[in-house]
C-alpha cells in the first residue's frame, strides 16, 4: 500500500523543448525520455510558437534555444516569464557568449547550459530549476562571475540599507544555490521563516526570482564585505 501511494504522489515534470532545428528537438526529447520523472509534452520551433505553447500546454520547465527565427529565446523567455511566472526556463544553446548569458538571466531564465551538456546533467538541471534553484554550467558560471566582478564599483548598491543581517544571511545562501530546507537547517530556523525572508529579500532588491537574487548577491555582497 505504501509503495502504491508513493508512486501516485510522485509528480512528473512537464517539459517543453524549443529549438529551430528538428533534429536537436528530437534528440533532446529522446534523451529525456529515459528519465521516469520527466515528460516532454511538446516542442516548438521558434520563440512565438514557444509563447503560444507555454499558454496551451502549461509546462513546468522549458528548454529554450537562443538564436531562432520569428522571435529569439531572449524575447520568448521575457514574455513567458511575464505572463507565466511559475514556468521555469533553461536557456540551452551552443553559444557561451557572456552577453547572451547575462541577458537571459536578466529576463528571468533560471539556468543556462550548452547543448553539449551530458544528458544526466541536463536532467538534473531540469529537476533543480523545477524545485526553484538556479543552474549554470561550469563554464557559464565563470563568465557570469567575471562579468559581474568587472562591473563599475560605483554602480553597486549599499545592501546594508536594504536588508537585515538575517536577510543577508539568507541571500548569501541563495547565492550559493541552497534550497529553503538547506537554508533553514544551516540558520536553525523554520522553512516558513525562510520563505518569509526570501519574499522580502526579492522585494527589497527588485528581483523576480531566486536566480536574479543569486546574481544580485554575486554582484553586490562580495564587494562590500
Amino acid at each position: 500500500m505504501m509503495n502504491v501511494e508513493s508512486a501516485s504522489e510522485k509528480k512528473t515534470i512537464k517539459v517543453l523543448i524549443v529549438d529551430d532545428q528538428s533534429l536537436v528537438r528530437q534528440g533532446m526529447a529522446s534523451l529525456l525520455a529515459f528519465e521516469e520523472d520527466l515528460e516532454v509534452i511538446g516542442q516548438a520551433e521558434n520563440g512565438e510558437e514557444a509563447i503560444l505553447k507555454a499558454t496551451q500546454l502549461e509546462p513546468d520547465v522549458i528548454l529554450m534555444d537562443v538564436r531562432m527565427p520569428v522571435a529569439d529565446g531572449i524575447i520568448a523567455t521575457s514574455r513567458i516569464r511575464d505572463s507565466h511566472p511559475n514556468i521555469r526556463i533553461i536557456v540551452l544553446t551552443t553559444f557561451d557568449d557572456e552577453d547572451y548569458i547575462i541577458r537571459a538571466l536578466q529576463v528571468g531564465a533560471a539556468g543556462y547550459l550548452l547543448k553539449d551538456t551530458p544528458s544526466e546533467q541536463l536532467a538534473a538541471a531540469v529537476r533543480a530549476v523545477h524545485q526553484g534553484h538556479a543552474w549554470l554550467g561550469p563554464s557559464v558560471t565563470g563568465k557570469v562571475v567575471s562579468r559581474l566582478q568587472a562591473a563599475p564599483k560605483t554602480n553597486r548598491i549599499n545592501y546594508q540599507k536594504l536588508l537585515t543581517t538575517r536577510e543577508l544571511d539568507v541571500l548569501r545562501l541563495i547565492g550559493k544555490g541552497k534550497s529553503n530546507r538547506e537554508i533553514a537547517k544551516e540558520l536553525c530556523i523554520t522553512e516558513g521563516t525562510v520563505k518569509n525572508h526570501v519574499t522580502r529579500v526579492l522585494t527589497q532588491i527588485g528581483a523576480r526570482d531566486r536566480t536574479q537574487a543569486a546574481l544580485w548577491a554575486m554582484d553586490n555582497l562580495e564587494e562590500q564585505k
